[in-house]
């Protein structure tokens, strides 16, 4: 089928009747003729806006029908059971897969379903109490549920990367995350997705066991099982851990179950939070972006020299149009991470800005061993949750009055429901990241002008950008490199870096628990 590369202005490149209609007009569609859209990005470098399309000329409509994937006669039920420990994206897709090979999933989530899990973030969004098995990160789809459901992934594995986006479109996402370059969900429509793969698994006779927390591993020659918190153990062909990078305990259980564990390099920082309608400005040089086109995005790295050692900074979780969440496991800390809804209509625009942090940047930490970026982590958030007076009520400071070392009198209006404390977060991070997130502003002043105002403020702390941790695993079998039958996957431990990696992964590593099963058997 013909295909065509178009360059076309954004109500065009927006809006299916114009670009029929601008498709026949070219004569590249006649009346008995479909098409689809397989690609689509803007191109904003200059003033006059384009949005890129690659459109197929189809002789039938293009839409495509995923209920075949539901209608599938898969029964599980009386299979042999796999121990999936973690309801993230990893967790859900390796069971996913479990049940295509023919082996039953046993899916163990210390939190709650996504609808019970709502009043546990209300709670800390209004009262300040955080539930430390139900909160932002832990609870039914992980911290991916309430996230932007952010699916650009740099995975080389396309055919994969399809495969993933087709699943959520048969479970309820929009057809569009097929063709955009950033694809993306929306916090608003992840929870029923979430929802719709769970009742997939269950009604092919998987488990999905709510509030089982997994505090013991039942480890012999090889990984037998694991047990739960209610005294109860459960064994299966194998355990794959899929508990996503802020299950601290999980590390410490390896540490204590002398299951090896390394540290491993992470980053941590602040959310910068400006008005969408500036990051519009800057990205799309106009007053107003009008209708067609999104909130607009940006990515921005620079590299920083401290006492002769350089590291980078870089933004991290763009939000267009989005809010700023309490991300907190525990009482005594504060997290902040960002999320968007579908529509990304919000005023706000938010992103972390983290420096990158190598093992050998926290000598006084090395005592801890291989958990020594885990409790410098810690650390630090439990001192922003010190300094905003010990509530959820975050650290911030206006952007300019940081980077020019003044305190800031007074605070802007902001997404972050829990509220602000005015501070010099100075005081809060260690000088080789203040440092260096001054010396990153600056930077990306050049690159984006007008970053840097007092009219945009940061938030404190950024801290939960990947693992502090990695779990090794054998590169061939993708078990742990000392433990049969024991597969770490996903964020957690160390291999994925958001929904669509982590859920790669857990299929991947589905996929060689069920050719060992098969070999064994």
């Amino acid at each position: 089928m013909p295909e065509h590369d178009l360059a076309v202005p954004p109500e065009i490149g927006f809006d299916n009747e114009n670009l029929e209609a601008h498709l026949k007009q070219s004569g590249l569609l006649s009346s008995n003729k479909h098409f689809q859209i397989l690609r689509r990005s803007i191109d904003a470098r200059q003033r006059s806006i384009k949005v890129n399309l690659r459109v197929e000329i189809r002789d039938t409509p293009g839409s495509i029908d995923y209920r075949e994937y539901h209608q599938k006669d898969w029964n599980v039920e009386d299979a042999p059971p796999v121990i999936i420990v973690g309801a993230g994206p990893a967790g859900l897709f390796a069971g996913l897969k479990a049940i295509e090979l023919g082996l039953k999933p046993i899916i163990l989530e210390r939190g709650k379903d996504v609808r019970a899990r709502r009043r546990d973030l209300a709670a800390i969004n209004k009262d300040h109490v955080v539930n430390p098995d139900s909160n932002y990160c832990f609870g039914e789809g992980g911290a991916g549920t309430y996230s932007d459901g952010k699916l650009y992934t740099r995975s080389k594995k396309r055919g994969s990367v399809r495969r993933v986006f087709e699943i959520l479109v048969a479970h309820g996402a929009n057809s569009e995350i097929l063709f955009e370059s950033h694809p993306h969900i929306g916090t608003n429509k992840l929870p029923k997705i979430i929802t719709a793969i769970r009742e997939t698994i269950e009604r092919a006779g998987g488990e999905i066991r709510f509030n089982s927390k997994v505090i013991d591993f039942l480890v012999g020659d090889e990984m037998d099982g694991v047990v739960l918190e209610n005294g109860e153990n459960l064994k299966g062909v194998s355990v794959l851990l899929a508990t996503g990078h802020s299950a601290r305990d999980i590390f410490h259980l390896c540490q204590k179950s002398k299951i090896k564990i390394e540290a491993k390099p992470f980053a941590l920082g602040v959310r910068v939070e400006h008005s969408q309608n500036q990051i519009d400005q800057a990205r799309y040089h106009c007053e107003d972006r009008g209708e067609y086109l999104p909130a607009s995005s940006y990515s921005l790295v620079a590299q920083t020299n401290f006492n002769e050692i350089e590291r980078g900074v870089f933004s991290f979780c763009m939000c267009p149009g989005g809010f700023i969440v309490p991300s907190a496991t525990n009482q005594e800390e504060i997290v902040v991470n960002g999320m968007s809804p579908s529509r990304r209509d919000g005023a706000f625009a938010n992103s972390g800005i983290v420096v990158a942090i190598e093992n050998k940047d926290l000598k006084e930490f090395e005592k801890h061993g291989e958990l020594a970026n885990l409790m410098f982590q810690g650390e630090v958030e439990h001192n922003a949750w010190k300094m905003a007076g010990k509530t959820q009520a975050a650290p911030a400071q206006r952007l300019q009055d940081f980077v020019e070392n003044k305190v800031s009198d007074k605070l802007l209006k902001t997404s972050y429901q829990p509220g602000l404390t005015s501070v010099d977060i100075n005081d809060l991070l260690p000088s080789f990241i203040s440092k260096r997130l001054v010396s990153g502003f600056k930077q990306f002043d050049k690159k984006m002008k007008g970053f840097v105002t007092n009219e945009a403020q940061i938030v404190g702390v950024e801290s939960r950008t990947s693992s502090p941790v990695r779990i090794p695993r054998n590169s061939e079998t993708l078990e742990h490199i000392e433990l049969k039958r024991f597969f770490p996957c996903g964020e957690g431990a160390g291999y994925a870096g958001g929904i669509v990696s982590a859920a790669i992964d857990g299929e991947k590593c589905m996929e060689k628990i069920a050719a060992l099963y098969k070999t064994k058997k």
